[in-house]
């Protein structure tokens, strides 16, 4: 496949210096991920970059530091081999390319040293294995050993591994396909699609907090709906709202027969989101029927009634 060059979409300082840094420790670096991702799809230039580093990412971010003005200060994750710098309004951070296995029960991976290849395979979705290179030889080629391009083009959500594979060693990338497809109204591979059904049950050793984390940005994704309907379509809601999911389901008793509570639910989502772009507004919309199926009753002479489900979705 040809090689295509985006070294006209690398003119910012940043990407020079990074790339001289990278030439006086004579280590070869990377653009990858979301800012490629962005920059193909036309969303703006993004304002956080992460560069991958043949070699150590910290050592690179302390070389970049001490050629930028002002001496930026750089933060040091070492259990992670990370480091990142704020230059200007751009965040930057910086890994050493790596391979990485998991232990079944653990999202921290057992890592060592790689190949950009390596680096790229082990990240989720091959639309974010994308690279462009720093490196003076072949300054802004784009590495894509995995078509992300053609999956870009095609909208399409794909592991670079085997899905059932990617999905088990960190089940967190569920909820980001999801919140992937939702945000940018990509379809998810149907092998991808299988392998979450099949691992859902595995986000229970995820973090309350990197869901909600997750959640929160299929809430503030333009229609809510899409990626809510897929979290129930795949099981994984059940692991993560069952309460959400009591409210599915019509029932009919003598003739009466009352909405379906979650589908509302996400009609009322979607509306709200139409009009504002607050987060806790459409946390609210959300849950503001949640207390219904606790309170559900059929009386003969009222029909189905909800009493006191406001109180009950308080609590």
């Amino acid at each position: 496949m040809a090689i295509k060059n985006y070294k006209e979409a690398l003119t910012d300082q940043i990407f020079h210096t990074i790339a001289e840094a990278a030439a006086m420790l004579s280590v070869d670096c990377y653009v990858i991920g979301g800012f490629v991702r962005d920059l193909l799809l036309e969303r703006g230039v993004p304002k956080d970059i992460d560069i991958v580093a043949v070699g150590s990412g910290i050592a690179l971010a302390k070389k970049v530091a001490s050629l930028s003005p002002g001496k930026p200060e750089v933060t040091v994750f070492k259990n992670f081999g990370t480091a990142m710098l704020k230059i200007g309004d751009k965040e930057v951070e910086f890994v050493g390319a790596r391979k990485e296995s998991y232990n079944r029960d653990s999202r921290k991976p057992i890592v060592e040293n790689g190949t950009l290849e390596d680096d790229q395979k082990r990240r989720d979705f091959t639309i974010n294995a994308l690279a462009l290179s720093l490196n003076k030889a072949n300054y802004g080629d784009l590495l894509d050993p995995f078509q992300g391009v053609e999956d870009l083009g095609k909208k399409l959500i794909k592991t670079p591994l085997e899905p059932g594979v990617t999905y088990s060693d960190d089940p967190l990338r569920m909820l980001r396909a999801i919140r992937f497809s939702s945000q940018l109204g990509f379809k998810i591979e149907s092998r991808s699609l299988k392998a979450i059904e099949e691992n859902k049950s595995r986000i229970n050793i995820i973090s309350k907090e990197r869901i909600v984390d997750e959640l929160h940005k299929i809430l503030l994704s333009e229609k809510p709906s899409v990626g809510f309907g897929m979290l129930l379509k795949t099981g994984l809601l059940n692991f993560i709202l069952p309460e959400l999911v009591a409210l599915q389901g019509i029932e009919e008793i003598e003739g009466q027969r009352h909405k379906d509570n979650f589908w509302h639910t996400l009609e009322v989502v979607d509306n709200i989101s139409e009009h504002t772009d607050d987060l806790w507004l459409r946390w609210a919309a959300l849950l503001h029927d949640i207390g219904k199926a606790p309170t559900k009753r059929y009386d003969k002479k009222l029909g189905w009634t909800f009493h006191a489900h406001e109180f009950v979705g308080a609590k």
